[in-house]
């Protein structure tokens, strides 16, 4: 998988997918090839958010929270994120069953780990201080997240039914949501758990 293939991806159902498909790389080596080198981004850009440009983007920790912290924080993030993308390919797996497509755990799997791509990537725009521009990446982002969903169904799945695709991946896209919405949760939860605990 590579990410250089990913504009093609949000626009077509056969560009970059094909390769996809042809390469057909293992759970195993897309999961630490390429979900675990992706996944470290957010954690890392929301700390050098929070200890670089403090309540600039994200609401400062007063005090500021310290190494051993900062380090717990990140490693749960992370970790959350990684059990988060095989936890939605079995999701996505079961969700087959709408659009009557079977499709096997790693085509789910593939699926799970390419439509985050834009939302790990975004985060990168934490370089920028502003609460405004991380927020309009964050809509481009779930909107290229969503045309990844949209296009991968049909080929990883090997539907030939644009509608069946489109109602597939619109549950897809909901179940993603809350998935995401639910990581939002966890983090706030830890870094108020974390500084409670002080």
């Amino acid at each position: 998988m590579h990410v250089h293939n990913l504009p093609k991806m949000l626009y077509s159902y056969k560009e970059g997918w094909s390769e996809l498909v042809s390469i057909h790389p293992s759970v195993k080596k897309m999961f630490t090839m390429f979900v675990m080198p992706m996944s470290l981004i957010p954690p890392a850009m929301f700390l050098y958010s929070m200890y670089v440009t403090p309540g600039a983007v994200f609401p400062a920790a007063v005090p500021q929270i310290t190494g051993f912290e900062a380090a717990l924080l990140f490693v749960c993030f992370y970790a959350a994120q990684l059990v988060m993308v095989p936890l939605m390919a079995s999701i996505i797996q079961q969700l087959g069953e709408v659009a009557n497509a079977r499709p096997d755990f790693h085509d789910a799997f593939m699926l799970a780990a390419v439509a985050p791509a834009p939302l790990w990537i975004c985060a990168l725009v934490l370089f920028v201080p502003s609460a405004w521009v991380a927020v309009a990446a964050m809509a481009v982002a779930w909107v290229a997240s969503a045309a990844l969903i949209y296009h991968g169904i049909e080929p990883l799945f090997k539907l030939d039914d644009h509608s069946r695709s489109r109602v597939l991946g619109s549950f897809v896209l909901t179940t993603g949501v809350v998935a995401w919405l639910a990581l939002m949760v966890v983090l706030a939860l830890l870094l108020s758990m974390i500084v409670g605990l002080r």
